[in-house]
């Protein structure tokens, strides 16, 4: 009986517990799922360079032979800039356009001939190579032209900064072309601004008053929201805002646009976090590494270091009769690096622009030479299992090394907290706190997309690193209140050590209706990022593809395409990014659109005033618009 009664028991608690699952499931079934974002590298859609190099700006997007899959233009700074075609969401393997120290790079069409040119900037050699930007045109089946010169040509200069853009609203694309100030010039302005004549042929109209240092860091916005695009310059002091009159002349008015001044910041981003239809600023700051900066990690008996324009020696590393060193950068003119006392020349294999790896044993590299003299860097084994490594050397040197049983520790600048500026009237107040950023960082760039399609625009952020450990991105997701969320379990994670984290970019590559990501790391790799978002009913998008106006034939490159469902209104203006040298061509605007089904309108309005307004039904999918008649 009893044996009966538990057994009866067991039943009834079983079948409770069976029909309580059902129920929780039912009611999970009758649940939105939640998308979540989750990222993974895209090794085989991306057939990088596996070489550890340096970089120049941000990533540069543009549909360069307007087949409707977005291309790419990596800048590897004084290596080369090459080009990723994409053949329908695979990227070929890059190919060489041009070698060379290379800067600031923007892409348009600048005769309106339906093809599309580039505007490369040189740089200068610290000022002993001043030059000239470069054009060159690529058509439709993928060949490239460079371009003859103006009769006027353009300035020579120290090249940093080129973006088309149109500063004075009549279609075409002028151009601003900025310079790292040479001493030769004094106190001569060399942000020169060059008016697109109709033909093609810039002219120059005028300069934007002087800058110092590397103040030419550049967000073309519309700050005001008159449809007439302003600067803001920075990278050098405080952020300058410059206004627009339509007629490529710009009033400096900081004072009244910004509430208080901001220093230290290393990228700017249009956001409109708050989809009310203005232009809000995410400001990514962050102090650079200082010469004779260190970074230890004793757990890993890792240890990274910095050092540039002068003479240097670190105290001696205590590791043993083996010394192992990853991703050595050092670049021309002082790239010898000198063994033991007899200073003899280190042989690397191959070429010697990427990073390299070295393994020194200390009977090959005994002693200490009597007198430091070339500029160069010097290693030796000095006895008791040390290492000494000291030098002169000009341009910025990195490593990190493995087996260091301790060092002493560096005070390192606290962090920096980012900047969220909140658009109210044309006048900006800061909102970073109380939107949910709260990070303390040295960060380095920032990219804006919805990479959960729900409707409102995220934030991955940059950040700078500290050479000897893995960089992970700090990803904020909008959550449609006015407030992000930082989100941990992203995988955006850069693994090479003695990388400095630098620019980033957002595409859909395979047009797929979901955001991935392009990061460049400063000495060390290009990284994209595919979004493997989980879909569900909250996930709906919309690709929207602007071509020039129809009436007119006015650039795309600056309209402003709003879209409205269900009550909420998105806007985004083709071509804007945080880079701050460069200006790319995405023209394959992306939406979430949430849980809302449709309809959506759509609204385009080109840097002319013309405008087009087209309603759509039938979501997840690419809309093309160049004027034609709703659908």
């Amino acid at each position: 009986m009893w044996l009966a009664m538990k057994y009866f028991v067991i039943f009834v608690g079983s079948l409770l517990a069976f029909i309580l699952a059902q129920r929780d499931d039912a009611i999970a079934d009758d649940k939105p799922s939640k998308a979540q974002p989750h990222f993974v590298e895209a090794e085989k859609d991306f057939p990088r360079e596996e070489k550890n190099l340096r970089k120049w700006d941000a990533p540069i997007v543009a549909d360069l032979d307007q087949d409707g899959f977005l291309d790419l233009i990596l800048n590897d700074h004084g290596f080369g800039v090459r080009i990723c075609w994409n053949n329908k969401g695979r990227f070929a393997k890059p190919y060489d356009l041009v070698m060379g120290d290379l800067h600031g790079i923007t892409v348009g069409d600048l005769d309106q001939d339906g093809n599309l040119e580039l505007v490369i900037s040189p740089g200068g050699g610290s000022g002993s190579n001043a030059r000239n930007a470069t054009l060159y045109r690529v058509d439709r089946q993928r060949k490239f032209t460079k371009l003859p010169g103006f009769k006027v040509p353009l300035k020579l200069m120290r090249g940093r900064t080129v973006k088309l853009m149109d500063g004075d609203n009549d279609g075409d694309l002028d151009l601003l072309n900025f310079a790292f100030p040479s001493r030769e010039k004094r106190k001569q302005s060399e942000n020169y601004i060059y008016e697109n004549t109709g033909t093609g042929h810039l002219e120059l109209v005028g300069v934007l008053p002087k800058i110092e240092m590397n103040g030419q860091k550049t967000l073309v916005t519309d700050f005001n929201n008159d449809s007439i695009l302003d600067l803001l310059l920075y990278g050098h002091g405080h952020v300058k805002a410059n206004q627009g009159k339509g007629d490529l002349t710009f009033d400096e008015v900081t004072d009244t646009v910004l509430r208080s001044h901001i220093n230290d910041v290393t990228s700017i981003v249009e956001i409109d976090y708050d989809n009310d239809g203005d232009v809000d600023l995410y400001c990514t700051r962050g102090k650079e590494f200082t010469a004779g900066e260190t970074f230890y990690d004793s757990e890993t008996q890792t240890w990274g270091f910095y050092t540039t324009r002068g003479a240097f020696q670190f105290e001696d590393l205590v590791v043993g009769d083996i010394l192992k060193i990853e991703n050595y950068q050092a670049q021309w003119p002082n790239k010898k690096l000198c063994i033991g006392e007899s200073a003899y020349e280190y042989e690397f294999p191959g070429e010697t622009h990427s990073g390299r790896d070295i393994r020194l044993v200390n009977s090959d590299a005994l002693g200490w030479p009597e007198k430091v003299e070339a500029k160069s860097a010097y290693l030796g084994y000095v006895g008791n299992e040390a290492w000494r490594f000291a030098g002169d050397i000009f341009s910025p040197t990195t490593g990190v090394m493995h087996g260091i049983r301790s060092y002493p520790a560096y005070d390192h600048p606290k962090g920096l907290s980012d900047v969220l500026l909140e658009n109210q009237n044309g006048q900006y107040a800061e909102v970073t706190l109380p939107s949910g950023i709260r990070h303390e960082d040295h960060t380095t760039g920032v990219a804006v997309g919805d990479f959960d399609n729900n409707g409102y625009q995220d934030l991955l952020v940059i950040r700078r690193g500290d050479l000897i450990h893995t960089n992970q991105s700090l990803l904020y997701l909008n959550q449609g209140d006015k407030t992000f969320e930082l989100v941990d379990d992203h995988n955006i994670v850069s693994p090479e050590l003695g990388a400095i984290g630098l620019g980033t970019e957002v595409l859909d590559y395979n047009r797929d209706g979901k955001l991935d990501i392009l990061i460049g790391n400063e000495r060390g790799k290009w990284h994209l990022f595919k979004n493997k978002l989980t879909s569900g009913s909250d996930s709906n998008y919309l690709l929207i593809e602007i071509t020039n106006s129809k009436a007119n034939h006015a650039t795309s490159l600056g309209a402003v395409v709003e879209v409205t469902a269900d009550g909420i209104t998105q806007t985004k203006r083709v071509g804007s990014t945080s880079a701050a040298y460069s200006l790319g061509r995405n023209t394959l605007i992306h939406f979430g659109l949430g849980e809302n089904t449709g309809p959506v309108d759509i609204k385009v309005e080109w840097t002319i005033g013309e405008t087009v307004q087209q309603t759509v039904s039938k979501l997840n999918r690419l809309v093309k618009i160049a004027g034609e008649s709703p659908e």
